[in-house]
């Protein structure tokens, strides 16, 4: 094989810019250097990070120019530039290669994978895969009897009496005690949360986005949504931690890493922050609200409006290029399970590593915060906000676990609703307001390790006045219309 065939044939001044980066190039790295530069000047965000670390200010400066100067010579991103020209060396070198069998005929796969790419059949086929892999087998199945019978039978009738029991008998010391049992207790709380609650859901989230990774239709997913998400400052990549967020948030904030730039990671975050309710969280409201069918409808209208205006407004004032999309798209298949249950497998081990210490984390500030008196003064301030929302004051404390865990600040809104402290207009303004409220304390902190803290310190601060300035001016929209009396 010719060695030319093996080697991408870039643009001219992409070539001497590589060229200038590896001449300025003094530190030790593991790739070649010619691939060091070709990845600067794909401003890759890690090789970026090492390189200014290892070069140092002057250089640092020095390779900042250059990687400038080859962005002005082109309209689209030098990373979009590269993949093409990679993309058509290996077409050139596939076809040295392979040969193609005359008048072969396309296979069923073959016609249902173009299919789903197209929006006439590709939006019925997206419907179905939410419905039953979503919200059939994960919030039904995973959240709801997984999840019932964990936390109901195993953790309330055993685990914690048990538990609590324990402590009570063995530490004197009452502060000691509620840190690791009792209402808020490390085990009780944080434990049961992250193996009860969350892991059933995001296991069964797991396998089936395994089972819809591994067929080959992820990437036809997010071809067809790619022109929706441009509208927001996204590319159809962004499908997949988005769709991972009506799963678990904490868990799509991380793979929002998988996004190409860090405008695209900022506004997938605060979206998800926003306005994609966990699964858990879903569960609770829909079943909260199915008894008043047009307070549904205004509540997923609400969100979809949120979600897209808030998505155009950052898009529109973030700064920094639009975002570009490509992608190979793989031959559709049926899953192998080898692969699903690997996969699976890799993932849940992932959860228990990073997740776990986290709601520990968590417990341990709740812990803090009654043993301060400043659990009781929050609550204090947010039922006197909530009252500006034409909502009782119970209604705080429903607020204040939201920031917790989300589905407990729904399962609040369910002993008040089923009380009758709450009319139809008030249920549907909480719940509206309660999802765009505040990130879970898990969430808020991924969004810290990912983000870091100035921008999820930013986000928060948008978030808390915007969620109740929304829920008002809904309030005042429902009173005025009487739509729901």
């Amino acid at each position: 094989m010719p060695p030319a065939l093996l080697r991408p044939l870039y643009p001219e001044s992409i070539e001497k810019g590589a060229e200038r980066l590896v001449a300025l190039l003094r530190g030790h790295y593991r790739l070649a250097p010619r691939a060091i530069a070709l990845l600067l000047l794909e401003e890759d965000e890690e090789i970026g990070e090492l390189v200014r670390r290892q070069e140092g200010p002057a250089r640092w400066n020095a390779i900042r120019a250059v990687v400038s100067e080859v962005k002005r010579e082109f309209n689209e991103p030098v990373s979009y530039i590269l993949a093409v020209k990679r993309q058509e060396a290996a077409r050139t070198l596939a076809r040295a290669v392979i040969s193609r069998e005359e008048r072969r005929r396309r296979t069923w796969g073959e016609i249902l994978g173009d299919l789903t790419m197209r929006p006439l059949v590709g939006i019925p086929v997206l419907l179905l895969v939410l419905y039953f892999g979503l919200y059939q087998f994960v919030g039904v199945f995973g959240a709801g009897t997984v999840v019932d019978y964990l936390e109901g039978s195993i953790f309330s009738a055993y685990v914690n009496p048990w538990v609590n029991a324990a402590v009570d008998r063995l530490i004197p010391w009452p502060l000691l005690q509620d840190l690791i049992a009792h209402d808020y207790g490390i085990i009780t709380l944080g434990l049961r949360y992250a193996v009860a609650i969350v892991l059933p859901i995001v296991g069964s989230f797991f396998l089936v986005f395994s089972i819809i990774e591994d067929s080959g239709y992820l990437p036809r997913l997010a071809l067809l949504v790619d022109r929706l998400f441009k509208g927001i400052g996204l590319s159809g990549r962004a499908v997949i931690p988005l769709t991972l967020g009506f799963g678990c948030d904490t868990m799509a904030t991380l793979v929002s890493r998988t996004l190409e730039t860090r405008r695209e990671r900022v506004i997938a975050t605060l979206l998800l922050a926003l306005a994609i309710p966990c699964s858990a969280q879903l569960g609770v409201i829909l079943s909260l609200l199915s008894a008043y069918p047009r307070a549904l409808l205004v509540w997923l209208g609400f969100l979809l409006l949120v979600f897209l205006l808030v998505g155009y407004l950052t898009a529109q004032l973030l700064p920094g290029d639009g975002p570009s999309f490509y992608m190979e798209v793989p031959p559709l298949r049926l899953p192998q399970p080898g692969n699903v249950l690997t996969k699976t497998y890799t993932r849940m081990q992932w959860y228990f590593l990073e997740i776990v210490p986290l709601f520990v984390l968590a417990s341990v500030l709740i812990w803090l915060g009654k043993v301060t008196g400043l659990f009781d003064a929050v609550l204090d301030a947010l039922g006197t906000a909530v009252g500006y929302l034409g909502l009782p004051r119970a209604t705080g404390e429903a607020f204040l676990f939201g920031f917790f865990r989300r589905d407990y600040g729904a399962a609040g809104l369910y002993d008040l609703a089923a009380s009758g402290a709450l009319s139809a207009r008030q249920l549907t303004v909480a719940a509206a307001t309660l999802t765009l409220f505040v990130p879970c304390i898990a969430q808020f902190s991924v969004m810290v390790k990912e983000r870091g803290w100035t921008t999820a310190l930013g986000m928060a601060a948008f978030i808390f006045p915007f969620a109740f300035v929304a829920g008002y001016v809904l309030n005042l929209v429902l009173g005025f219309t009487g739509v729901l009396g």
